[in-house]
Order: structure tokens, then C-alpha cells, then sequence
């Protein structure tokens, strides 16, 4: 299943502040929990949806199925793309994407938060792609079987670094 990024999407946005006004990081998370797509608006409207979607779209294909939360964008940019009877939205539905902003909340803070749009939407690309690599989901395998596939990826990692 790793790498089929086709069966279900999950869609939310999160704050940041930069420079004391708020702008908001758009992200797809696969139901696997890897990032799929970030990208940062100073707006949370629907054609910031509407421009959050293509570009995921574009990327990696339809999805069948794309859970929501409850804000009123998502549907009116799905009905312009024309995929609205593919959203899901519910109670704790969402889970898996709300979940994935807490490792980049983590470095947020350690970094003493941002200055600029561009350096945060770098970051946040740059962030998924680290995390995607390294998230063997430790929780499915034993110990063993885990320190192999992390030394493993950490080796491809020294080799693309060199």
C-alpha cells in the first residue's frame, strides 16, 4: 500500500502566525499519514480551497474519497472542480490530518516560530518530505524489523545528500 496515494485524502488547514498576522498552511495527508501537498494563503476562502485542490490534484491524481472538516470552502471549491459527491466529513473523521500538524507545530516552536510566506512554505515542503521518508510506522512492525528499515532509510537519505 505504500506509495498508492489513491484511496483516501485527508484535507484541513492550520494557522500560523507570521510576524504577528495569521496566514493559514493548507495540507493533504494521505491515509497512510504521509504529507501529500502543502501550500500557504493568506486567506481561508474558496478559491484558496479552489487553488489548495489543482495543485494536489495536478500532483497526485483523483482521490477516491476526500474527508473534510467542516469548513464551508471545501465543498464550494469541490463543486467547482466538480468532485463534491467524493467528500466524506464527520465527527473525528479528520483525525489523520489534525494529527500530522503536531511535528511541524513541534519544529515551529523550536525554530521560534516564522518571519516570511515563502520561508514557511519552503519549510513545510521540505518538513513533509523529511517526514514521509523517515515514518516507517513503527507501530505495525517489531523492533527489529524497524531499525532496518530506518538504517535503510537513512542510508538512501546519505546517498541522495551526497
Amino acid at each position: 500500500m505504500r506509495g498508492f496515494r489513491h484511496w483516501r485524502w485527508h484535507l484541513d488547514e492550520m494557522y500560523v502566525r507570521l510576524n504577528g498576522e495569521m496566514v493559514y498552511l493548507w495540507r493533504a495527508v494521505d491515509h497512510e499519514g504521509e504529507v501529500l501537498e502543502s501550500y500557504v494563503t493568506k486567506k481561508r476562502d474558496k478559491s484558496a480551497a479552489l487553488r489548495f485542490m489543482k495543485k494536489a490534484l495536478k500532483r497526485h491524481g483523483q482521490a477516491d474519497k476526500i474527508v473534510t472538516d467542516g469548513l464551508r470552502s471545501y465543498p464550494a471549491a469541490m463543486k467547482g472542480l466538480g468532485n463534491l459527491e467524493r467528500r466524506e466529513m464527520g465527527h473525528y473523521l479528520n483525525n489523520r490530518a489534525e494529527n500530522s500538524h503536531l511535528p511541524l507545530r513541534r519544529r515551529e516552536r523550536a525554530m521560534q516560530r516564522f518571519r516570511q510566506m515563502k520561508s514557511l512554505q519552503k519549510f513545510a515542503a521540505v518538513h513533509a518530505s523529511l517526514t514521509n521518508h523517515f515514518n516507517s510506522e513503527r507501530h505495525l512492525v517489531d523492533r527489529q524489523t524497524f531499525k532496518l528499515r530506518r538504517s535503510a532509510a537513512l542510508a538512501e537519505w546519505q546517498s541522495l545528500m551526497a
